[in-house]
């Protein structure tokens, strides 16, 4: 990373280098919640995604998080960066990444529940504003950008907790989480927008679909960035800040 770029800097980079893709993911969300809230037939099979997903519960969001943070962006690898072929690192990356997706989803889940106890399951602006808020200003540097920058810090370190201990500074987080959260932001604040003015049992299926396109996106960018096609590449949700350190 230049000495000359702040971590602001490079987030506010990142962003303007994700602007495309975040702008199409957010059209395809926004349209879903229009499909909702007028086309009868969206309704009734989103409606039947919010039954399933009550019905399964916890089955549901552990599964969904898992393919979405697990398996799609090593295919994605596969298929597209390593010609079909499947290595060794791709089972490495798996093992590591289904449980920590897995569990990142359990947490997102519960908030959701928490904020909807809290605050009312219904839509209007002053609630979705504060749930708003109180993920993308609470949660999210609070403990889903420490939890995703030093837990990925510990598996490029070779899983050592020698190494990863001096990394677990002040200085260290704002070099690595403020690009991430800048760029971060910018992408899920509209998003969450969507998401929140939905009903409580659709929030989380259709965080799970923004995340999986996402994923697929920012997957094809870091490793066209990287110029490789390497599996070991870190999964992107984990580094969208660090897109531009990458071209370096």
């Amino acid at each position: 990373m230049s000495r000359q770029r702040t971590p602001w800097l490079i987030g506010w980079e990142a962003a303007k280098a994700n602007a495309a893709p975040a702008f199409v993911l957010q059209s395809m969300m926004l349209a879903i919640l229009l499909a909702y809230s007028f086309h009868p037939p969206s309704a009734a099979f989103l409606n039947a995604l919010a039954g399933f997903k009550e019905r399964y519960g916890l089955t549901f969001v552990l599964i969904a998080s898992a393919i979405v943070g697990a398996v799609l962006p090593e295919l994605f690898v596969i298929v597209f960066f390593q010609r079909g072929r499947i290595r060794l690192q791709n089972a490495r990356n798996f093992v590591f990444n289904a449980p920590f997706w897995a569990f990142d989803g359990f947490l997102v889940n519960l908030m959701y529940r928490a904020l909807a106890g809290w605050l009312g399951d219904r839509t209007s602006v002053p609630i979705v504003a504060a749930k708003i808020c109180l993920d993308q200003f609470g949660y999210n540097p609070l403990f889903a950008m420490p939890y995703g920058i030093w837990g990925y810090a510990w598996k490029n370190s070779g899983y050592s907790f020698a190494k990863l201990r001096p990394l677990l500074t002040w200085k260290y987080y704002c070099e690595h989480a403020l690009p991430v959260l800048i760029a971060t932001w910018a992408v899920w604040i509209p998003l969450m927008a969507v998401i929140y003015s939905l009903p409580l049992a659709l929030q989380f299926p259709l965080f799970a679909l923004a995340l999986a396109f996402w994923v697929l996106m920012m997957t094809y960018m870091t490793n066209r960035f990287a110029g490789k096609i390497e599996a070991d590449a870190e999964l992107p949700i984990s580094v969208v800040g660090d897109v531009e350190e990458l071209k370096n």
